[in-house]
C-alpha cells in the first residue's frame, strides 16, 4: 500500500511540472503587460517609456524567459511561490489566508452530496417507477442540466429579491464563529454540490437496481433478514464502489467549479484568488493557484483509489 502511495505521488510531480509549465507559457503569449496594468496605461493614463522599463526590471520582467521559469522552479522545491507582481505580498501566505475558505466550501458540497445522493439513490431503485422515483429523477436531471453557475446567480437572485439578502462582504472562519461561517457557506456550497448530487445519486440508482437483482440479495431476503439489513449490508457495500469513482472524478471538477462560484457569492477563497490573477497577468498567483489546485486533484484522486480497498477487502495495491 505504501509503495503505491508513493508511486503515485511520484507521478504528481510531472503532472503538476507540465500543468505549470503550460499556464506558464499561455501567461506569456496573452497580451497584455502587467507593468502597463500597474502603471495605468491600459486604463487611458500615460506612462513614459523609461517608467515602463524601471519597473518591468523591480518586477523582475526583463530578465530571460527560461530564468524566471527555472527560478520559480526552484522556488517550489524550497516551498516558496514567489511574491504578487501587483501586491508584493509573498504567494504561499496569501493561498493560506485563503485556502481555508475553499476547502470549508468543497467539503460542505461533498458532504452535502454525500448525505443526498446515496440515500436518494437507493429510494429510487427500491421504488422504481414510483411517483416517489419520477420526482427524485426529475429533480436530479435538472441538476444535470442547470450549469452550476447559473444556478448560483438564480439562487443569490432569489434570496436577494424575497428575503433581502445579500452575499456577505467578509468572511467569517469557522473557528472564531461557526454559525456565521455555516450561513455565509451553505448557498455556495449547494450551488456547487446540486449538479454532484445529482451525478451520484443516478449513478446509485442504476448500481441498485443491477444489485438488488443478483442471487445473493435474494437468497438474503429469503433467509429472513430484515429488508434495512439486505440493503445496507449486502446491496449497497457491492454497489457503492461505482458511485465512489464518480464522487472522484466529479471532485475534479468541483474544484474548478470553486472557482466560478466564489466569484459570484463574493468569497475570498483560493478560486477568486486566481481569477484575480488571471485579469492582472500576475503570473506567480496563476502558477501558484493553479500548481495547489492540481495537487489537490492528485491527492482527492489517490484518497479515492485507497478507498475502494476499503469497501472491497479483495481489492489489493501493489
Amino acid at each position: 500500500m505504501w509503495a503505491y502511495i508513493a508511486r503515485r505521488l511520484l507521478w504528481a510531480i510531472p503532472v503538476v511540472l507540465g500543468t505549470v509549465t503550460l499556464i506558464f507559457i499561455i501567461m506569456q503569449i496573452m497580451p497584455g503587460d502587467i507593468a502597463l496594468v500597474i502603471l495605468g496605461s491600459e486604463e487611458g493614463m500615460t506612462a513614459s517609456p523609461e517608467q515602463i522599463a524601471q519597473l518591468r526590471t523591480e518586477l523582475g520582467l526583463d530578465r530571460p524567459l527560461y530564468v524566471r521559469y527555472l527560478e520559480w522552479l526552484w522556488g517550489v522545491v524550497r516551498l516558496d511561490l514567489g511574491r504578487s507582481l501587483w501586491t508584493g505580498e509573498p504567494v504561499t501566505h496569501a493561498l493560506a489566508k485563503r485556502f481555508p475558505v475553499s476547502f470549508q466550501l468543497a467539503f460542505m458540497a461533498v458532504l452535502l452530496s454525500m448525505i443526498l445522493a446515496v440515500p436518494s439513490g437507493i429510494v429510487m431503485a427500491i421504488k422504481q417507477d414510483s411517483v416517489i422515483d419520477y420526482l427524485l429523477r426529475g429533480v436530479f436531471i435538472a441538476g444535470l442540466s442547470i450549469p452550476s453557475f447559473w444556478f448560483a446567480i438564480l439562487i443569490v437572485l432569489f434570496l436577494v429579491v424575497i428575503f433581502g439578502w445579500y452575499p456577505p462582504l467578509g468572511y467569517a472562519t469557522f473557528l472564531t464563529d461557526p454559525k456565521t461561517s455555516f450561513l455565509q457557506l451553505i448557498f455556495p456550497a449547494i450551488a456547487l454540490g446540486y449538479r454532484h448530487t445529482a451525478v451520484a445519486a443516478r449513478m446509485t440508482r442504476s448500481t441498485m437496481l443491477e444489485v438488488i437483482r443478483e442471487d445473493y440479495v435474494r437468497t438474503a431476503r429469503a433467509k429472513g433478514l430484515p429488508e434495512s439489513a439486505v440493503i445496507t449490508a449486502h446491496a449497497l457495500k457491492n454497489a457503492i464502489l461505482p458511485v465512489i469513482t464518480v464522487f472522484g472524478m466529479d471532485l475534479a471538477l468541483l474544484i474548478g467549479g470553486i472557482v466560478i462560484i466564489e466569484r459570484v457569492f463574493n468569497l475570498p477563497g483560493v478560486g477568486d484568488f486566481l481569477v484575480e490573477g488571471i485579469l492582472t497577468r500576475d503570473l506567480p498567483v496563476v502558477q501558484g493557484t493553479i500548481a495547489l489546485i492540481i495537487l489537490g486533484v492528485v491527492v482527492v484522486n489517490l484518497i479515492v483509489d485507497i478507498t475502494y480497498s476499503w469497501f472491497d477487502p479483495r481489492i489489493r495495491y501493489r
